[in-house]
């Protein structure tokens, strides 16, 4: 006989396998737990760095993929720009949240980044897996080598304050900037002219 926990669990994992086809989550290689996974995307155009993962949250059923967070860098290698994410993945039984704004310790507010929603089974109980980010500016990550503060608020009243440790912003700042070094520019890859 198969219990409803066991149930729930399989359908947690089948769900979380489908989003990850289609959401911008970290790849499914989990980085060591003091690394920076760094891979190349769109045929070298970017250059992606997520961050090692931090537990917010008691896994979900057990399941360790689950409730984390992660700082998230992509560096377009043609100009050197660079976009950065606190990157959240929020597993929970009840009510709905629906995740929808951010801001830091200040009360500023940092851009919102809803990437999936999905109800992962109502039987017994609902439960939820919502992926969501805020948008860090590089300016922010530079200002804050002691960490960072980010408070999540829900449609449903809930919200969530992460604490993002020091090291956690140095190693993802030392791995932008060793990206950007390492990168061609276009005098180095251009051919000249005969």
């Amino acid at each position: 006989m198969t219990t409803p926990k066991a149930l729930l669990t399989a359908a947690l994992l089948l769900a979380l396998a489908g989003c990850a086809g289609s959401s911008s989550a970290p790849p499914p290689s989990v980085p060591p737990a003091t690394e920076v996974a760094r891979s190349v995307e769109q045929d070298g155009k970017f250059i992606s760095l997520v961050g090692p993962r931090r537990q917010h949250a008691e896994p979900f059923l057990g399941v360790p993929s689950t409730n984390f967070y992660a700082l998230r860098s992509w560096l377009d290698t043609r100009n050197g720009e660079v976009a950065h994410q606190l990157y959240v993945e929020d597993s929970y039984f009840g009510a709905k949240r629906n995740w929808e704004a951010a801001r830091d310790k200040a009360g500023e507010k940092l851009r919102f980044v809803e990437i999936s929603n999905n109800e992962i089974t109502c039987n017994p109980g609902c439960s939820y897996a919502e992926e969501f980010a805020a948008a860090l500016p590089e300016a922010v990550l530079r200002a804050n080598p002691q960490g960072l503060v980010v408070t999540f608020t829900a449609k449903s009243g809930a919200d969530k304050t992460l604490i993002v440790p020091g090291d956690l912003v140095a190693k993802q700042l030392a791995a932008v900037d060793d990206a950007r070094a390492a990168r061609p520019t276009a005098a180095a890859t251009t051919t000249p002219a005969r």
